[in-house]
């Protein structure tokens, strides 16, 4: 594994956690949302990541291997008066967490930013090296 395998391998984690930010807008976008005019409401989304090992065929690094939905039921509030209302009276809105998806966006941008971190330290090692050769 040579050096330069970092920027690869940072690089994909980078890709990795801004698909990981994106749905955590979306989740945080329909944090309030009801059901549709088919009677489903938004269901939080979350990204599921995969290591790619060195030697596989593809580059090493972190890929998003898929996005799932929270399949828990959202929360239902006694609305009769509501346009949204089911036959029972109450309007289900989504199942978002907008405390969790808040600790999500954090550990997300963090982890965004150790990435870049790790690519502009491993640059100025190699620019270090190549110094020492002058």
């Amino acid at each position: 594994m040579s050096m330069f395998s970092i920027f690869g391998i940072s690089g994909s984690a980078v890709s990795a956690q801004s698909q990981r930010l994106n749905v955590v807008a979306s989740n945080l976008a329909n944090v309030d949302a009801v059901a549709g005019p088919d009677g489903q409401a938004y269901k939080a989304r979350q990204v599921v990541f995969q290591t790619v090992p060195i030697g596989a065929e593809k580059a090493p690094g972190v890929a998003v291997s898929n996005i799932t939905e929270n399949q828990a039921e959202g929360r239902r509030i006694y609305d009769p008066s509501s346009p949204m209302a089911n036959t029972e009276g109450y309007v289900v809105h989504s199942n978002v967490n907008p405390v969790e998806e808040m600790v999500n966006m954090i550990s997300a941008s963090r982890s965004y930013q150790n990435n870049v971190e790790v690519m502009n330290t491993t640059k100025n090692l190699l620019l270090k090296t190549l110094q020492l050769g002058q």
